[in-house]
């Protein structure tokens, strides 16, 4: 039996410096030194088991079970759901739709700019609303890749696109969390989380030209991206707060990929394709091109977007009561061995490993694959093939993952998260600056919105009710804020660069993105801060 100890040392700051010892090692490992993925998060998680062990006084046996705890965690919550997700990619590239794919998104525009916007933002926060998960990254990534933007840079593109949407990702998920966590009305979560993330959403596209093309970028294509970041933003905000937080970010992808397609059909851009090529926007296509003058008919682009849509049909009929009820019978649970674990308030802390296949999303995206094989008429056996080859493409990227996870949950089970969460409610008032940091501490560790929820949820209460706080606005502002660190999580990053074949250069891709996760998190953590003040106060439900 183990019983965590906030304060180790006696002093808290020096508690909470000692905590941050795996953290710090993974961004120094990732950023400074240019690591690899998978052995930045095996030391990571080594210097966890020591600062456990031996600054927190955990027993060597319970230490060594989290660490398998989160390992088995991490199968469902991402492995399971990416290897999935790529696989139906994997699907139509065989069966050659998924250059139809390609045709379509490059008929919306020939500027790779907005290209980018439409996949990696529009479509990215559809896949993100749906499945979550390293999902969008990685199918947005390679479809970028083909319409011709360089590896590096799809990446990247992709990771930073996927913010806003986080906040409401697997139909919800995150918002859920907290009020299970909680006990607090989950709706509310899901308003005030609307009235944070909707405004990011209206940056992000702004971000995603700059990247793209530079100032230029900016000067050229800033009317796409106010077209489709506003359209996101209002969207998301008026669901959130007045339909259901569940379908905000499917209905938000929807309208922002409409209201920009009908703005293009007046809007020819300001800015030379041929100019964005010699600037290195864009790259040859690493496959060859299909001329000129083909065009698709109506039923092959139907086909091309059938598996998606398909993807849509089953998890909105996985939310029936009815199927959630058959679906959950696929389920078993058992309490982890080894974990005899109690909070600083005496309280214990669960440790029920839940192995919920039937329900589980990646699941979902594998019956909505099965389906998709009528479709795209690839023969069973064939896509069990190149299931084969999804799970081989992954490679050292799958040990990022678990090391990751296996890191986060020694963190947690030992009370090192704690620490930092009581250390920084220490700051008073100003907490309300920082309560988004914890959730982007959360998820850089975990790599989920939800798993920072579910973590750090209690914290953000307990601060709220020492300051005499909100508790919705704390709690809202840890997802919120989670959302910037989606794009320097070392197991998304792995997903990014295994997705476009650049597996060992997860540092490479962090510094390009660092930057940007820190510029959102400060727009964050300012508006969170007015939104604790009467200035904006009136925005907390």
């Amino acid at each position: 039996m183990y019983t965590q100890n906030l304060n180790p040392t006696g002093t808290l700051t020096v508690s909470a410096l000692l905590a941050l010892v795996p953290l710090l090692a993974v961004l120094v490992l990732l950023g400074g030194l240019r690591w690899k993925a998978h052995w930045a998060g095996l030391v990571a998680l080594a210097l966890a088991w020591v600062v456990a062990i031996a600054g927190y006084g955990m027993p060597v046996s319970a230490a060594i079970h989290a660490g398998l705890f989160g390992v088995a965690q991490s199968v469902l919550l991402v492995l399971w759901i990416t290897f999935n997700a790529i696989w139906i990619y994997n699907l139509t590239v065989h069966s050659g739709h998924f250059a139809v794919l390609r045709r379509a998104f490059s008929s919306v525009s020939d500027d790779a700019r907005v290209q980018g916007i439409a996949i990696a933002f529009c479509f990215g926060a559809l896949l993100e609303a749906l499945a979550g998960g390293g999902g969008p990254v990685a199918i947005c990534s390679v479809m970028l890749i083909a319409l011709g933007v360089a590896p590096m840079k799809a990446a990247a593109l992709s990771l930073v696109a996927d913010t806003a949407p986080v906040a409401f990702g697997g139909l919800g998920n995150p918002v859920t969390a907290l009020g299970i966590i909680t006990g607090l009305p989950v709706d509310d979560f899901g308003k005030m989380a609307g009235r944070q993330v909707s405004l990011l959403a209206a940056l992000v596209p702004f971000v995603l030209v700059y990247i793209a093309d530079g100032r230029r970028g900016l000067r050229e294509a800033w009317p796409a991206a106010l077209v489709a970041g506003v359209s996101f933003g209002v969207t998301q905000f008026l669901v959130s707060n007045y339909l259901s937080y569940k379908l905000c970010d499917i209905i938000a992808a929807i309208v922002s990929a409409g209201v920009l397609l009908v703005f293009l059909q007046v809007w020819k851009g300001g800015g030379s394709t041929r100019r964005a090529h010699a600037s290195g926007a864009h790259r040859p296509s690493p496959s060859p091109s299909p001329s000129g003058d083909e065009v698709d008919s109506r039923g092959a682009i139907l086909a091309a977007f059938a598996p998606y849509g398909i993807v849509v049909v089953v998890f909105s009929l996985a939310q029936l009561e009815a199927v959630k009820a058959v679906l959950k019978r696929a389920s078993w649970s058992m309490a982890w061995p080894g974990l005899s674990i109690f909070g600083a308030n005496g309280k214990p802390v669960s440790t029920t490993y839940v192995f919920g296949i039937g329900s589980a999303t990646g699941t979902l995206l594998m019956l909505a694959g099965i389906v998709s094989l009528f479709v795209l008429r690839v023969h069973p056996v064939t896509a069990i093939r190149i299931y084969g080859r999804t799970i081989r493409q992954f490679g050292w990227a799958i040990l990022a993952i678990v090391a990751v996870f296996g890191l986060s949950y020694v963190m947690n089970l030992s009370g090192q998260i704690a620490t930092l969460g009581s250390w920084l409610a220490g700051a008073g008032p100003f907490f309300a600056f920082l309560s988004p940091l914890v959730g982007w501490f959360g998820v850089t560790i975990t790599g989920t919105d939800v798993g920072s929820n579910t973590l750090l949820g209690g914290s953000q209460m307990a601060a709220a009710h020492q300051l005499g706080a909100s508790p919705i606005l704390f709690g809202a502002a840890n997802g919120s804020g989670g959302v910037m660190a989606k794009m320097i999580s070392p197991q998304n990053l792995a997903v990014g660069t295994a997705a476009v074949g650049l597996v060992g250069k997860e540092g490479e891709l962090f510094r390009r993105v660092f930057g940007w996760s820190m510029l959102l998190l400060f727009f964050m953590c300012v508006l969170v801060y007015l939104q604790s003040t009467p200035i904006l106060g009136w925005m907390v439900p």
